[in-house]
């Protein structure tokens, strides 16, 4: 099995700018590719990010521009740099995980709340 670590949410306030990681480790594991997922109260989870086995990102119109995300291969670890933070990214942000040879995994979560 595969566990994923989040870490770097937090309070911040409007233009601030916050960092999360998320690390994955456990069975030897083939990565297809990483993401940023999150859920706000009442909504459904959407995409924020997404970085591919090729490197390649797609980000979600509402975050681009603001939000980068990368990844560390030797640590297995991505990254998703938040900047100029606004209210409406208020959310529960999730790591997920695609391989290629043991399917698909979710981190816990970690709230990220701007104040306004």
């Amino acid at each position: 099995q595969v566990q994923l670590v989040e870490s770097g949410g937090g309070l911040v306030q409007a233009g601030g700018s916050l960092r999360l990681s998320c690390a994955a480790s456990g069975s030897i594991f083939i990565i297809n590719n990483m993401g940023w997922y999150r859920q706000a109260p009442g909504k459904q989870r959407e995409l924020v990010a997404v970085i591919r086995r090729g490197g390649r990102t797609n980000y979600a119109d509402s975050v681009k521009g603001r939000f980068t995300i990368s990844r560390d291969n030797a640590k297995n670890t991505v990254y998703l740099q938040m900047n100029s933070l606004k209210p409406e990214d208020t959310a529960v942000y999730y790591c997920s995980l695609v391989t290629i040879n043991l399917g698909d995994y979710w981190g816990q979560g970690t709230q990220v709340t701007v104040s306004s």
